[in-house]
């Protein structure tokens, strides 16, 4: 899956400072929130809320044409959603990382997915969950064989990729923004890394940074 997937040259175009770092997760053991995942989201939800990066993300929504105020970036949405709600330790640990960084992550299962991850720019007539609608021609959108995993960007992903406390095999997409530097996507990859190591001490960690198209 890492070497496969791919950012569209239409998204590089719209925003040439679009990085994103794929981190496969294999043999995760993932359950209901716990005080060590707690602990996580109770820290981060202390932190002061890095309003410059956000704000990014939210002129790269209005680019392709979406409304930022109401279908806000995932990082946007969840830094108004203070405490941070708990789900799984799983997207606990995703979560935590996600808002102390300002960086918008997405957790999804890899054994629910159809061919590789591509981030593209829709021709709108890509397959959907219903609940989520058909996305628009030029809406980027990451999507597999089958059709979309998440729209907007980052706004919202289907169900059919969700991770739940049965998931032993997750890919993570933490995608970049300038002011972000690449050294801070770095470092919030090996932090990701380290809780989900703690969380499942035989998990199999492997990454791929993609940018400038590469």
């Amino acid at each position: 899956m890492l070497d496969d997937i791919q950012v569209d040259d239409a998204v590089l175009a719209l925003r040439p400072d679009f990085a994103v770092l794929v981190m496969t997760a294999r043999d995760l053991r993932n359950g209901p929130t716990d005080e060590r995942s707690r602990a996580w989201l109770a820290e981060a939800s202390a932190a002061t809320v890095q309003t410059e990066k956000i704000d990014a993300w939210k002129d790269a929504y209005r680019a392709f044409g979406a409304k930022p105020q109401r279908t806000r970036p995932s990082v946007d949405a969840l830094t108004r959603r203070m405490p941070l709600p708990e789900i799984n330790q799983v997207v606990d640990a995703y979560n935590s990382i996600s808002v102390k960084h300002a960086l918008p992550i997405g957790g999804e299962d890899l054994d629910r997915y159809s061919g590789p991850a591509r981030l593209v720019r829709a021709s709108g007539d890509e397959a959907s969950e219903e609940a989520l609608g058909t996305p628009g021609p030029g809406e980027v959108i990451w999507r597999d064989d089958i059709g979309v995993t998440c729209r907007r960007w980052n706004w919202r992903q289907v169900v059919r990729t969700r991770l739940t406390e049965e998931t032993t095999n997750a890919i993570f997409l933490l995608e970049r923004l300038e002011p972000m530097s690449l050294v801070e996507l770095k470092q919030a990859g090996e932090e990701l890394a380290d809780l989900l190591s703690e969380l499942s001490p035989q998990v199999r960690i492997a990454s791929r940074l993609i940018s400038g198209g590469k």
